[in-house]
């Protein structure tokens, strides 16, 4: 469960419960449910969270011993993250890098079909109803793909900015994608997603000139919000700006 969304939080349908009499009177007296409620639904939240943080914990051991560095992709749907993902890794790979990718989507394995064309080995997770993956997923999905000690391990993230932001998976890198054809307003109205990135991205820069986006604003919120994130600009599609992307991603944990 999200403690935002509430993505697998129990029916508020199936809340039964007997008092021992009838409704059949005025309530004309302190009633209120809502309050165990939001008790109940914290404590579960807090467990999970604790839980996700278990298995992060591991992952990032498993990382550590392998010598693999895991980037942690996120964005909203659309902003381009695969399409960036496909370039980088098309560059990597090119270079002699060992790459390996975990795709999370609530449906479809599209985005793992795409990935795979490049060479890229990569494992599917389908996320059904949930709006997020999990460091018990990811963990999963490990097994499966085995990537090689000294690996880039890349995690696509379900397309949200909102609950991805909330569950580590155990990654060193954290990075947020934000395209120009979405809202100049971004980081302002998801704040948490932009102020826990170690990385962001300012993507589909070659359509600047065609919509209405104020790149230095962007900047200036983002970084307010995160003055030590680097923050690259470049464009998947024209090249631009993605020397610089590559060169970071090799360059090696920087904590």
């Amino acid at each position: 469960m999200c403690s935002t969304c509430g993505c697998g939080k129990p029916d508020p349908a199936a809340h039964e419960h007997d008092h021992g009499h009838g409704h059949d009177h005025d309530h004309d007296h302190d009633h209120d449910h809502d309050d165990s409620a939001a008790a109940s639904v914290l404590r579960v939240e807090t467990a999970l969270l604790a839980e996700n943080e278990r298995f992060a914990a591991y992952n990032r051991g498993y990382f550590d011993a392998r010598r693999i560095r895991c980037f942690n992709l996120i964005s909203a749907p659309g902003s381009g993250k695969t399409t960036l993902l496909e370039r980088t890794l098309e560059g990597l790979l090119r270079a002699g890098v060992r790459c390996a990718v975990i795709e999370g989507d609530q449906t479809t394995d599209n985005d793992a079909r795409r990935i795979a064309r490049t060479g890229a080995p990569v494992h599917q997770i389908q996320t059904g109803r949930a709006c997020h993956l999990d460091a018990h997923q990811v963990g999963h999905a490990l097994e499966r793909l085995a990537p090689e000690e000294g690996a880039l391990l890349f995690v696509e993230n379900v397309g949200n900015l909102i609950c991805p932001t909330e569950f580590n998976l155990g990654e060193h890198e954290r990075v947020v994608k934000l395209s120009v054809t979405e809202g100049t307003d971004k980081p302002a109205k998801y704040p948490l997603a932009f102020r826990t990135a170690t990385a962001v991205v300012l993507g589909k820069i070659d359509l600047q000139p065609h919509v209405d986006f104020d790149v230095a604003e962007a900047l200036r919120l983002i970084r307010g919000l995160n003055p030590k994130a680097p923050v690259f600009q470049l464009s998947a599609k024209t090249g631009h700006g993605m020397a610089e992307w590559l060169g970071w991603l090799r360059g090696g944990p920087k904590r």
